[in-house]
């Protein structure tokens, strides 16, 4: 079920999400066949911490590789990927359905890995969600800041 707080975003950008059986798109690697497109298209969302507190979500390509190099050049701090438990907390959503909607107090940044698809498939809030879209809705539906963070 796609949590009410992301249906309301997915709604007022007419977006539908793709949904499956439970637990059946929770990698980019498994999302991509389950929904019959390339790993690159599937909009991977990662959450990063600094040591000061600074908590970032970056979304990109199924896949590509985030730099370390440049996440420090951007957030001026190393950043580290939080653990399953720190990202629910977060964001309420767990790995495999985090996603970029209906995330509060946490920056998005949208590394353009992605702009080399018409069409993306970010999760909707669980492990069995993709929702068509393309770079330029996802963008405005996150209001996240279009960057360059993997190699």
């Amino acid at each position: 079920m796609i949590p009410e707080n992301v249906q309301k975003i997915l709604n007022r950008h007419n977006l539908k999400a793709l949904e499956f059986e439970p637990g059946s798109t929770p990698t980019a690697e498994t999302a991509a066949q389950r929904i019959g497109v390339q790993t690159g298209q599937i909009a991977k969302s990662l959450l990063f911490k600094g040591k000061s507190g600074r908590v970032a979500m970056i979304v990109c390509a199924g896949d590509a590789r985030i730099s370390s190099k440049k996440m420090k050049a951007l957030f001026g701090e190393k950043m580290s990927m939080t653990d399953a438990d720190e990202t629910f907390a977060l964001t309420g959503f767990r790995p495999g359905g985090v996603c970029p909607f209906g995330i509060e107090n946490i920056e998005i940044y949208i590394d353009e890995s992605l702009a080399r698809w018409d069409t993306i498939y970010p999760a909707a809030g669980n492990d069995a969600t993709g929702v068509p879209m393309t770079l330029q809705i996802l963008i405005q539906a996150t209001n996240g800041q279009l960057c360059d963070l993997c190699e």
